[in-house]
């Protein structure tokens, strides 16, 4: 499948990409996740502590553990504080 993925923040900064599309044979969101750390070192760093991003699949807020079937849209960001 083909996923438009995009990056906020630090992440976008370690990746050095804002977003990208990836081909991916990942069933849910955690399985994506280690499909790009395997990619090079970059990813690895940026996805290296979970609990300090958050997801949203096609614009919706979600958790690692959802599926992918059907996804058009992958964001990956840091949790949003209030102010």
């Amino acid at each position: 499948m083909t996923l438009d993925v995009l990056y906020f923040a630090w992440l976008r900064e370690r990746i050095g990409l804002p977003r990208e599309t990836v081909e991916t044979g990942a069933a849910t969101v955690a399985e994506l996740v280690e499909e790009l750390r395997a990619r090079e070192d970059r990813y690895d760093m940026a996805f290296r502590d979970l609990s300090a991003i958050r997801v949203a699949v096609d614009q919706q807020l979600t958790e690692f553990d959802t599926s992918l079937s059907d996804a058009r849209e992958v964001a990956f960001f840091p949790p949003m504080t209030g102010g």
